[in-house]
C-alpha cells in the first residue's frame, strides 16, 4: 500500500476568513506540488481529507491534477488534535494507494505510530503543501519512502512555516 500524507496549504487567519480557506500563496504552493506530482505520474486511488476548509481545498487541487480513481472523500476524526486510533486502525486494512490531506499535529502523530515509534515523537518536519510518502509491505510493516517539501520544487525558493 502506498500512502501519501499531505499537510494542507497555508490558510487565512480566522479573522480574515472564519472558515480558514487557503491563502493565495497556499493555493499557489499546492498547485505547484500537484503539478509536480502529476508530471511524475503519481498514481492515487483516493484522496481523503478532514472537514476543515483548508484540507478540502488542498484535496480538491490535488484531485484536479492527479485524477484519483475513487475521487475525494471527507473523513471524520482527522482534525488537528483528534485521536489517531481510528485512522491508524483503518489504514491497517486499506489496500489502495491513498493520499490523506490533514493537519498537524494529527499527521505527525499518525506517521510516528505507523513507523512504530511513540506518537509524540516528531519524525519529520511537515510543511504546508508538502508530501510524505510511506508504504506498507506484504508483512504489514510501514516504511518511510520520501518527503517532498515545496522549497524543492522547481522555481520555489521561499520557506513555508508548519502550522495546523
Amino acid at each position: 500500500m502506498q500512502l501519501y500524507l499531505v499537510q494542507h496549504g497555508a490558510a487565512k487567519s480566522e479573522v480574515e476568513d472564519p472558515r480558514r480557506g487557503l491563502t493565495v500563496e497556499g493555493e499557489k504552493t499546492v498547485n505547484g506540488m500537484a503539478d509536480y506530482l502529476a508530471a511524475r505520474k503519481l498514481r492515487i486511488d483516493r484522496i481523503e481529507h478532514s472537514d476543515k476548509e483548508r484540507a478540502r481545498q488542498t484535496a480538491q487541487i490535488m484531485a484536479a491534477r492527479l485524477h484519483p480513481a475513487d475521487g475525494t472523500r471527507q473523513v471524520a476524526d482527522m482534525a488537528p488534535s483528534d485521536s489517531i486510533g481510528p485512522g491508524h486502525q483503518r489504514l491497517q486494512n486499506e489496500s489502495c494507494s491513498l493520499m490523506i490531506v490533514g493537519h498537524l499535529p494529527y499527521l505527525s502523530r499518525l506517521l510516528s505510530v505507523l513507523l512504530g515509534v511513540q506518537q509524540d515523537r516528531t519524525l519529520v518536519a511537515f510543511q504546508m503543501g508538502g508530501v510524505v510518502h510511506v508504504d506498507r509491505d506484504g508483512n504489514g510493516e510501514w516504511r518511510l519512502g520520501w518527503m517532498l517539501v515545496p522549497e524543492l520544487l522547481p522555481g520555489r525558493t521561499t520557506e513555508h512555516p508548519s502550522a495546523a
